[in-house]
């Protein structure tokens, strides 16, 4: 069967896809039910799954990545093996510095393309069985024959999913995870490949963390990326502390902001030595930190709702007035932009690294938390509530939320 050529037309359509419900059999999962993947599989062991998402089209075309890799709003990198020698170069890219598709070994990567493209985010939702504040983003792979990015490892779960041509993976569970020296990328030294696929369009490879990997063109090719939050231990730690204190949680642990005294300090001959009291000083304040698990809950729902630095927002360029925003979504509702993080939990819901006390009518905003959107039918049900379309308008003014399905 001749391959056809990824060009323009490649994946026009955006249908609006739901996640599979926990307890459906899908065949994005191999024919399991999403409670059933994340029983047996989820951070255990790696799961090939053959035409995962049959007939399926590349989010975007060849010309359509190499122009969003051009874009400041976009994280991109070129990595090339010549003679070999890795090369890693860091975007934005002028038009001339990326290669020809005819030139082998070399691989564009462009991170959260969901974020650019609602066929990509259209993508990504059919992994939210996983909850959001796990998901990270979808990031295409685009690469020439031969191309890849030597053999590494990923710290976090991900989802390698063919969208055009063909790409060999060998896969190992090896211990050894030592890098190689004075690379510009992170490339193992010693792999041993235990076991070998040859992925096309449709198939997905379901790796947990730490297992070794190496994916390579086989002719032109373009994977997605399914990539999920690992935040480590200090981390959640550091940045805990850090919000506590600016919303001076420290402070009020320790019965005010007293000043540091030491009435009983003596003379000192070695004037650079730390003092003592000092130390113990500072453990006996942070002995006395407290925090509550509405404190966690508030933490986690802002810091992982927050946008990326890069992440800009854009305002309509002639925004509805509120009683027109209100006819407009009554007849093609709304949704979240692509950009939006929207997360709850009991008492408040956080957006974009917001957060706010539920409104006694939360239904709605449950609602569109899950689902991403809110139907035009449902939206006439819902616009009864005055406080509930101020809010939206509002939301839609800033950029967060679009009127309309996806484009």
């Amino acid at each position: 069967m001749p391959k056809r050529p990824l060009d323009h037309r490649a994946g026009m359509a955006a249908p609006s896809v739901s996640p599979p419900s926990p307890d459906a059999r899908t065949p994005l999962l191999g024919g399991l039910t999403p409670a059933q993947f994340m029983r047996r599989y989820w951070q255990k062991k790696p799961l090939l799954i053959r035409g995962a998402i049959p007939d399926l089209e590349p989010p975007l075309s060849r010309e359509a990545l190499f122009e969003l890799a051009q874009s400041d709003d976009a994280e991109s990198r070129l990595v090339s093996h010549l003679r070999g020698r890795w090369r890693l170069d860091h975007g934005p890219f002028e038009a001339d510095e990326i290669p020809s598709p005819k030139r082998r070994e070399w691989t564009l990567l462009v991170q959260g393309v969901d974020l650019h493209d609602d066929r990509a985010r259209a993508l990504l939702d059919r992994f939210r069985f996983i909850p959001d504040a796990r998901l990270d983003d979808l990031m295409i792979s685009y690469a020439t024959d031969g191309g890849g990015v030597g053999p590494h490892f990923d710290s976090y779960d991900v989802f390698l999913l063919q969208v055009h041509g063909k790409r060999r993976w060998r896969i190992s569970t090896q211990r050894d995870l030592t890098l190689q020296p004075g690379l510009p990328l992170k490339v193992l030294q010693h792999f041993e490949p235990e076991q070998e696929f040859l992925l096309e369009p449709g198939d997905m490879l379901y790796l947990p963390p730490h297992v070794a990997h190496d994916g390579v063109a086989q002719g032109e090719c373009m994977t997605c990326s399914i990539g999920f939050r690992a935040p480590s231990a200090n981390e959640l730690i550091g940045q805990f502390l850090y919000y506590l204190a600016e919303r001076g949680e420290l402070a009020r642990s320790q019965a005010g902001e007293r000043l540091y005294r030491d009435p009983h300090q003596s003379a000192v001959a070695h004037p650079a030595a730390l003092p003592p009291a000092l130390v113990a000083e500072l453990g006996a304040i942070l002995a006395r930190v407290r925090w509550t698990q509405r404190d966690i809950v508030s933490f986690l729902g802002s810091y992982l709702s927050e946008p990326k630095s890069h992440v800009v927002f854009d305002s309509p360029d002639r925004p509805l007035g509120e009683a027109a925003f209100v006819r407009a979504a009554q007849g093609s509702g709304v949704r979240l932009d692509n950009r939006t993080t929207l997360l709850y939990g009991a008492r408040s819901y956080f957006i974009n690294g917001e957060e706010s006390a539920l409104p006694r009518k939360r239904k709605w905003l449950l609602e569109l938390a899950d689902a991403r959107r809110i139907e035009g039918k449902r939206f006439v049900t819902l616009s009864a509530d005055p406080s509930m379309t101020a809010l939206l308008h509002e939301w839609y003014r800033a950029g967060w939320v679009r009127v309309g399905a996806f484009s």
